[in-house]
């Protein structure tokens, strides 16, 4: 893109946050449900299930709340709180800290390297978002987006 189109960066955003939203649920579900079957580390502290689960809804509002205000236009709040929420999936990265990460079953694997993608597109749009905003010869403010 040569410039910066709203509509499209929308789009985008729509399609990575559905995914990410949905993956999330099935590795913060297993992980609270199935909680002592993650490997758990001998040296670092460990989070509860409960924190599990309350970090779940934590970032899921974050998320949400910047996606709802990138679809109004592209803000540095709405940009900050989608780099907050990637740390969702991004968070998952700690599970292969622990010994015996790598002995989950394959599911589990798949749906947290999943979750770990999910994280990374979404900070990679947040990132990419905040650049092309930025380099935009015009700046674009909400009202200023076509509908």
């Amino acid at each position: 893109m040569s410039f910066y189109e709203h509509r499209r960066a929308v789009r985008i955003l729509s399609g990575i946050f559905a995914v990410a939203v949905v993956v999330s649920i099935v590795h913060y579900t297993d992980n609270y449900v199935n909680y002592h079957d993650f490997p758990q580390s001998r040296t670092l502290p460990n989070p509860s299930a409960a924190l599990v689960l309350g970090a779940w809804f934590a970032f899921t509002a974050a998320g949400l709340a910047g996606y709802l205000l990138f679809r109004r236009g592209p803000s540095n709040l709405a940009l900050a709180l989608l780099a907050a929420y990637s740390w969702s999936g991004l968070v998952g990265i700690e599970h292969y800290l622990v010994p015996g990460a790598t002995s989950m079953p394959w599911w589990r694997q798949a749906h947290v390297c999943l979750d770990i993608a999910c994280g990374i597109a979404v900070f990679s749009f947040a990132r990419w978002s905040a650049r092309a905003r930025r380099h935009s010869p015009v700046s674009l403010t909400p009202r200023q987006i076509p509908q």
